[in-house]
This record gives structure tokens, C-alpha cells and sequence, in this order.
């Protein structure tokens, strides 16, 4: 298990852009499990929308993301480097997320291939799938 702490020395993201609030299983290169607690303090809930407050689904999928990033990123060859976005494909959004969610976040590298890798990911929110997606990144 990854705390906070532990996190930031690994991605170089910092709040209030750091999407993940704890790592509670961890396979180097192959899988990451993820915890975001989801709290109507974040900034984007001032404007999304108000009196209904859901999180974008691009930040579920920059937190995908980034657990994803430790996954790769743990492996002793990429420490220091950074993750980046190179696509995603099959993006579904299934459910939404408000704050009080807790979500949890699984990304699973089904391919790595050099400096390129891909991802199988996955949001839930109680147990059910609130969005899915297959992510390409690229290590710099």
C-alpha cells in the first residue's frame, strides 16, 4: 500500500491535480489499484455544475491515468521518468460520480512494448463500473 507521500515520489503531479489519495495493491509494470475520495472541496465542483455537482469525466480519466502512471512508472527502469497520454480508446462513462463517491481505480498494462504501453482501466463507484477505458501511453 502507497500513501500519499509515497505516490508523489513516484508521478510528478501535485494537488490539486493529484487525482489519487492512496495505492492499495501495486504490481510493478502489470496492475495498480487506486483510491479517490471524491469531496465537494474540489475546485471543479464550483462550476460542474452548480446544485448538481458531478465529476468531469476527465478527470475520472486523468485519475485512471495516473494510477496507470504508478503502475508503469514503479518499474526500477522508468523511476524519474513521466507518463504521458497517447490515447484512449473504447471510453464509456456508465455512471456518474458526486462527491461522498469513493472511487476506486484499476489499471492493468495488457501490452508494453518499449517506451509505449497500454492500459486496460477502470472506475468504480460502489462496486459498479462508473467508466472503462483502454488507454496508449508513452514513458518520457
Amino acid at each position: 500500500m502507497l500513501d500519499i507521500n509515497e505516490i508523489q515520489k513516484i508521478i510528478p503531479h501535485r494537488p490539486p491535480f493529484l487525482l489519487v489519495d492512496r495505492i492499495v495493491e501495486l504490481e510493478a509494470g502489470i496492475k495498480a489499484v487506486g483510491i479517490k475520495a471524491v469531496t465537494m472541496n474540489e475546485p471543479h465542483f464550483v462550476g460542474h455544475f452548480p446544485g448538481n455537482p458531478v465529476m468531469p469525466g476527465v478527470l475520472i480519466l486523468e485519475a485512471l491515468a495516473q494510477t496507470g502512471a504508478i503502475a508503469i512508472l514503479s518499474v526500477e527502469s522508468n523511476k524519474g521518468k513521466t507518463a504521458y497520454f497517447g490515447a484512449m480508446d473504447k471510453v464509456k462513462f456508465k455512471k456518474k460520480v458526486i462527491p461522498g463517491d469513493v472511487l476506486k481505480l484499476e489499471v492493468e498494462i495488457i501490452k508494453n512494448k518499449g517506451s509505449f504501453g497500454i492500459g486496460q482501466a477502470y472506475a468504480y463507484t460502489e462496486g459498479e463500473i462508473a467508466v472503462e477505458a483502454i488507454m496508449t501511453f508513452a514513458i518520457g
